[in-house]
């Protein structure tokens, strides 16, 4: 009956657990798609307007010179109307305005579009006049009058409907940057209005939590003392850091209006990978192989941003990639190595992270050659990782990480650090090799 009734409380946490990462990732997830969504329709409608202004361009600013001047040299007789290049010019130019018809979204500009399509008839109705009249030898001024008062003039036209065609849609261009400009700044508030409301459910859930959770499982306190310091550490772990939400975001508005399509592209991509890890479906242990996936989405997003000082490289053997670790546990200690070892250093930096198999045992490396540290600091560190408790802020996620490595396993897993001032820094995770397969939610 007891074992009964502990496991129904032990089920209700990890219900309650859960819930609670779904209702603090939820607002990230719908303004991810939001985002995302919103980026896709302003790059589609700008690329479609973009092409429009590259399509109308082709059309030949020289048109109305060539067609007056063939048309002169058809009716004085320079050329026959086999040799004459007249069919040729308003062949192309007739191309030109119907590729425009797959572009051409204002109905303003569509009126031009059908306008110039109309001229062309014209002209082409014209030409033909003028070819019928030469076969008589009497109607040579009846063909100097068309030149004049219908030729030159439709082909007036026709130059000027393209000009306002061009005119109008450069015009559309610069009200849909202004508008793209302004759903980014849009955006950016949202975000940091978004985030505020998180870390305020966050703390709301710190306080509160203890109250919801505790209640149901008053028979096994020991037990359930011991699992909820578990699970505060991975509520902490959940947390996502805002400075690097925003500055990821900022970064991708920025890549957006320098037209940096790719490169949109491939932080949004990441961003999502790294938000999707970071939820994994609730679990809280996960393979090696999607570890290092959340950490290379990580590194892929601060690479675009510190692109000048920043390089990494991950060598770990694949036989590896199957075996468990807790989630969220290599990110935190890549960061410390970005902004306190190679950011420090102010010069190009490269983190590595390799593993490797000892006997029953695996050991993860973190390792960088950033600015290091003296051997007062390495034992301040060291002595802090080894205590109950973080004092200082810049090791606080290795502590955490060191703490659930302990809680899951045993003191004789865990975190150790070497380190050498101007040199750099390897940080070492001790892990038992423990199939994913076989791991009990």
């Amino acid at each position: 009956m007891t074992s009964h009734r502990a496991q129904r409380s032990k089920s209700r946490l990890a219900t309650q657990i859960r819930i609670s990462y779904l209702i603090l990732l939820l607002p990230n997830i719908v303004f991810m798609a939001y985002a995302y969504y919103n980026l896709w329709t302003v790059n589609n409608r700008y690329n479609t307007m973009l092409n429009s202004v590259v399509a109308a361009s082709e059309f030949s600013m020289d048109f109305k010179e060539d067609f007056d001047y063939e048309t002169y040299l058809l009716i004085v007789g320079n050329v026959s109307p086999e040799q004459s290049k007249l069919p040729g010019i308003i062949s192309d130019a007739r191309n030109v305005v119907e590729g425009l018809k797959d572009y051409t979204i204002t109905p303003e500009n569509r009126e031009r579009i059908e306008s110039a399509e109309k001229y062309l008839n014209n002209l082409e109705g014209y030409i033909a006049k003028i070819v019928d009249n030469m076969s008589y030898e009497d109607r040579y001024e009846d063909n100097m009058t068309i030149w004049e008062n219908d030729v030159q003039i439709v082909t007036s036209l026709v130059q000027e409907t393209i000009n306002e065609y061009i005119y109008y849609e450069n015009k559309q261009l610069q009200i849909a940057q202004a508008s793209n400009r302004e759903l980014y700044l849009d955006t950016a508030k949202i975000s940091m209005a978004l985030f505020a409301i998180i870390l305020i459910a966050i703390i709301g859930v710190s306080i509160a939590g203890p109250l919801w959770i505790t209640g149901p499982i008053e028979e096994q306190v020991t037990k359930e003392q011991k699992k909820l310091r578990m699970a505060e550490f991975e509520l902490l772990q959940a947390q996502i850091n805002p400075h690097f939400l925003y500055n990821t975001l900022d970064a991708i508005v920025w890549s957006a209006e320098a037209g940096n399509q790719r490169q949109v592209v491939d932080m949004v991509g990441s961003l999502s990978e790294f938000f999707k890890t970071s939820l994994n479906r609730g679990k809280e242990v996960v393979s090696i192989k999607d570890e290092l996936q959340h950490v290379r989405s990580y590194l892929e997003i601060q690479k675009i941003r510190y692109q000048d000082i920043l390089d990494y490289e991950i060598d770990v053997p694949a036989e590896l990639f199957d075996y468990q670790i807790p989630k969220i546990t290599i990110q935190p200690i890549v960061e410390n190595a970005l902004y306190h070892g190679i950011k420090n250093k102010r010069c190009g930096g490269k983190i590595s992270i390799k593993a490797w198999e000892v006997e029953k045992d695996m050991i993860i490396e973190v390792s960088d050659n950033g600015i290091g540290m003296d051997e007062n600091r390495l034992n301040e560190v060291k002595n802090e990782l080894s205590g109950n408790e973080s004092k200082s802020a810049t090791i606080y996620g290795m502590y955490n990480v060191n703490e659930r490595i302990r809680l899951s396993y045993g003191d004789k897993y865990g975190i150790s650090i070497n380190s050498t001032f101007g040199e750099g820094t390897e940080v070492y995770i001790l892990l038992p090799k423990i199939l994913t397969e076989i791991v009990e939610k």
